[in-house]
């Protein structure tokens, strides 16, 4: 497996390939049209604590031969709750850990990366996972790696853009959800959270707009990530928030559907 750095060999393609501890989805786009021309989900689900899970990912390598063909450009995306935002005036590169010590627990072993977004003046400090970057290295040789939710946040901040109404923005994984509201480009709060039941999903929603003195009856909360009008989700929510919707996927124009826009929402926007 090789990338092209010649002028004259460039493929014009690009392999993003999204990570966490339950699967990996990866997408491959036109770097023309910076379209996406493929995306498939490979969903792990339960394991024995012995395998590694890198030999679980050598099963789609050998299964999807895009994962094998050269690309001009690979972006490998964290997908974990291990994150958090720092502004760039109290951002000091040497202390990485001690601004996830206040929201995970961290360990002297640990690796910390931090994502810089400029635009918005704030960097993401994360824990990236260290095994599956070296398994991607044998692979790969070279590849950019980021965290999710540098590309969420960043995107969120982008469609804000002149919108001067607070709003809450719910972004589902399989076991954690992110809580994002903003106003008019500007990061008013974001707090990622563990979840087992519906239940534990409204409280954090509830409590989050009580502590921004966000009216539920008044604010407006789009979902994104995996869910559906039908997730029971969605639905406790829908009894306690009056505006709650999906997220409008018009804006995209590809061959993929809402539901599969929405849910690889930052896959599609790597």
């Amino acid at each position: 497996m090789w990338q092209n750095s010649s002028i004259i060999d460039k493929m014009y393609r690009k392999l993003s390939i999204q990570v966490s501890l339950s699967g990996l989805s990866f997408a491959t786009f036109d770097t023309l049209t910076t379209k996406p021309i493929s995306l498939h989900k490979i969903t792990i689900g339960k394991f024995e604590k012995n395998i590694r899970i890198e030999d679980l990912f050598s099963e789609a390598f050998h299964k999807y031969p895009e994962l094998k063909a050269g690309y001009d450009e690979i972006v490998i995306i964290h997908s974990n709750n291990l994150s958090t935002f720092v502004p760039v005036a109290l951002f000091d590169e040497e202390y990485l850990g001690s601004y996830l010590q206040f929201n995970t627990k961290v360990f002297e072993t640990d690796f910390f990366a931090f994502d810089p977004i400029e635009k918005y003046e704030m960097n993401n400090v994360y824990i990236p996972y260290v095994n599956m970057n070296n398994y991607f290295i044998d692979q790969f040789g070279t590849f950019e790696y980021k965290h999710s939710n540098t590309i969420l946040i960043e995107k969120l901040l982008d469609f804000s853009k002149n919108n001067d109404e607070r709003k809450m923005f719910v972004h589902v994984n399989e076991t954690h959800f992110e809580i994002v509201v903003l106003q008019n480009q500007k990061l008013e709060f974001y707090n990622s959270f563990d979840y087992k039941t519906p239940e534990d999903l409204i409280y954090y929603i509830l409590f989050t707009a009580e502590q921004l003195s966000l009216n539920p009856e008044n604010f407006k909360l789009e979902f994104l990530g995996n869910i559906d009008e039908e997730s029971p989700l969605f639905e406790i929510t829908f009894k306690y928030v009056r505006n709650v919707s999906l997220m409008n996927m018009n804006f995209t124009f590809n061959s993929f559907t809402e539901k599969e826009n929405r849910e690889h929402f930052i896959l599609l926007h790597s």
